[in-house]
């Protein structure tokens, strides 16, 4: 039984197939088709690995994608191409402009980030960027967290 705000069947298997079986069969088309030394990157989110009892769905979905990784690299790294999984934490985007909008909210997330402010999407982009150039090339199977230190610990009060 799942506590907490009820995720109807519909809406689960819609969460599933936006974050979970749409990469896994772009990615499985794509692979053929790309070059040697090519770069995949999953888009999952930190969401995947806390209690976030209130998108239980999207944080079930966030956490399957972030297990495919390790194994959608094991063909393709013989010829050069990486897979790997960039999870943000709290980022301002259209997706999260509805708690964003939130001074309260905003404020709680930031105390408990170690950088003291939410994410820009050019945060993010920066560490796609890594992955995709050619600093990437020895980086594959894994999920690199882009989440300004959310969460590391007790932070100090400054």
């Amino acid at each position: 039984m799942v506590s907490g705000p009820q995720v109807t069947e519909e809406e689960f298997a819609v969460l599933m197939a936006v974050n979970v079986s749409t990469p896994f069969f772009v990615v499985q088309r794509a692979l053929p088709l790309l070059n040697d030394g090519g770069r995949v990157i999953n888009m999952g989110s930190t969401a995947g690995r806390f209690a976030v009892s209130t998108q239980i769905g999207y944080t079930v979905s966030k956490a399957a994608l972030e297990a495919m990784g390790p194994s959608l690299a094991n063909e393709p790294g013989r010829r050069g191409i990486t897979v790997n999984t960039v999870a943000p934490g709290a980022v301002r985007t259209d997706l999260t402009a509805g708690y964003t909008a939130v001074p309260e909210v905003v404020a709680g997330l930031e105390a408990i980030t170690a950088l003291g402010r939410l994410g820009e999407p050019e945060d993010v982009a920066d560490a796609v960027g890594f992955l995709a150039g050619p600093q990437g090339r020895w980086v594959t199977g894994q999920t690199i967290d882009v989440p300004g230190g959310t969460w590391p610990g007790p932070i100090a009060a400054g």
